[in-house]
């Protein structure tokens, strides 16, 4: 999610007619749906929503190429793009996309190619955590520095995992569930920079592959995803874990059974709360 100033954003995402007229400096927040998989074959269309307007926008951005199961990470307002496949091509490349100028820039390039990668941001850092190379799932972890334009190589998780999805919380970044090329995994891992050092935590209440995992309030919440009970059972639970106490609680379940989906935290009537949001299987949202 991004707050954007229309007065200097070229993308100028309302139409004349229905941009407001009582202030001339008008601030909105804009929510990114990048790439993914759509008509069988993975895209490279972006589009913004305007909560302001209450609309979508396609951006008209070049040079782009298609990009399906990649990660994202926002980090000094700018967009990164990591890893993906776009039908051929297992990805090590990474981009980043500039909203200001609306121009994409190649930056360095991961060590391992990577799709189904998870990501997550610490310190300034971009970490690009497991994903599958087109021949294996991985437990490789590096990590980017934009002002090096160089990625590292960290130590590596102990278990292998796609599908997962991480976090970052109190300076350590979490990570949870995902697949091992075998099974559909139950655990999850945090990292201390400090130490270089991935420990296991307390294993999640269910096994879950492309689920959403955020932090909020001081907990991690692992939401939705898979299974891989026989029949394809899609999740409706939720849970939450608690670091103090490294133990994983039942939250409310959702309406609805979902895999592969954003999550974000939202604010509205000055309250807080998590709100997931069923996507195009494998757009990444922002």
């Amino acid at each position: 999610m991004f707050t954007l100033d229309r007065q200097t954003d070229p993308t100028n995402f309302e139409r004349e007619s229905d941009a407001p007229t009582s202030s001339d400096n008008v601030r909105s927040e804009i929510l990114l749906a990048i790439g993914g998989w759509s008509c069988d074959c993975p895209t490279k269309i972006i589009e913004a929503y305007d909560s302001n307007a209450d609309s979508w926008v396609r951006l008209p951005l070049q040079d782009e190429h298609p990009r399906a199961y990649h990660g994202t990470a926002v980090l000094n307002e700018d967009v990164y793009c990591v890893g993906g496949f776009d039908g051929v091509q297992y990805f090590n490349s990474v981009r980043k996309l500039n909203l200001t100028t609306q121009t994409w820039h190649e930056v360095g390039p991961m060590y391992e190619r990577r799709c189904y990668v998870s990501v997550a941001v610490l310190d300034g850092l971009i970490y690009a955590m497991g994903g599958c190379d087109g021949y294996e799932r991985l437990n490789s972890v590096e990590r980017y520095k934009p002002e090096t334009n160089q990625w590292t190589r960290t130590a590596p998780m102990i278990e292998r995992r796609s599908d997962a999805s991480a976090t970052s919380l109190q300076g350590r970044i979490y990570i949870c569930g995902g697949y091992t090329g075998r099974e559909c995994l139950f655990s999850a891992e945090s990292f201390h920079p400090e130490t270089n050092q991935w420990t296991l935590i307390a294993p999640m209440r269910s096994r879950r592959v492309g689920l959403g995992v955020i932090a909020y309030g001081g907990l991690v919440y692992a939401v939705g995803g898979y299974d891989g009970s026989a029949g394809g059972s899609r999740l409706w639970s939720a849970e939450a874990y608690n670091p103090q106490r490294n133990i994983w609680c039942d939250i409310a379940s959702m309406h609805s059974p979902r895999s592969n989906f954003g999550i974000g935290v939202s604010c509205q009537w000055n309250e807080h709360y998590v709100q997931w949001s069923e996507l195009l299987c494998s757009t990444t949202i922002i």
